[in-house]
């Protein structure tokens, strides 16, 4: 229990770095970060160690109350990336907004200009092991995202989605959970 001392600790440390951190929330010792002018944190958010953090140019990252993540989540923005209340992130999964251009073939992907779509997690979602959430997703409230899914597109609320691609394998249709075949 020392250790969550330390990791309120280290929030207030970063009340100073970040646009906006909420209290109580803590974060665990992270890898990297960057951009933190442009990250707002609500209260309640618990952070576990080894997150990748980097807001790039213009971006704006915005994690509101109560959400937990796990160990090295690594978000990626540069437009707008947004996790509402109640989200649960497992460990080792990948939020970006970013998406690297590769037409010109004489250029490195690295050299190429990025391109940006925002994405979104709804109220309550909760992202498996290893998910990785791509640019322009919109996650709808209650969604399951399985563990290793790979996630691009637009989901309806109380949606199940699992695979890579990520297709919805159940769907809630007021009653009951459907299967999707």
């Amino acid at each position: 229990m020392l250790y969550k001392f330390f990791w309120v600790i280290r929030a207030l440390f970063f009340k100073s770095y970040f646009k906006e951190i909420g209290f109580p929330s803590y974060i665990g010792k992270p890898t990297f970060l960057m951009g933190g002018r442009r990250v707002y944190i609500g209260k309640y958010v618990r952070v576990f160690p080894g997150m990748r953090l980097e807001v790039h140019g213009e971006g704006i990252l915005n994690i509101k109350d109560d959400v937990s993540i796990g160990q090295n989540l690594h978000l990626a923005c540069g437009k707008k990336i947004t996790i509402e209340s109640g989200v649960v992130i497992s460990g080792n999964v990948l939020i970006i907004d970013i998406d690297h251009s590769y037409d010109d073939l004489e250029k490195s992907v690295l050299n190429q200009k990025d391109t940006y779509k925002e994405t979104y997690i709804g109220e309550n979602c909760f992202l498996g092991h290893g998910a990785k959430v791509l640019a322009g997703t919109n996650l709808g409230r209650n969604c399951i995202v399985g563990a290793n899914a790979v996630v691009r597109g637009t989901y309806a609320d109380y949606s199940i989605l699992a695979g890579n691609p990520a297709k919805v394998i159940k769907s809630f249709n007021g009653e009951k959970w459907v299967k999707h075949d």
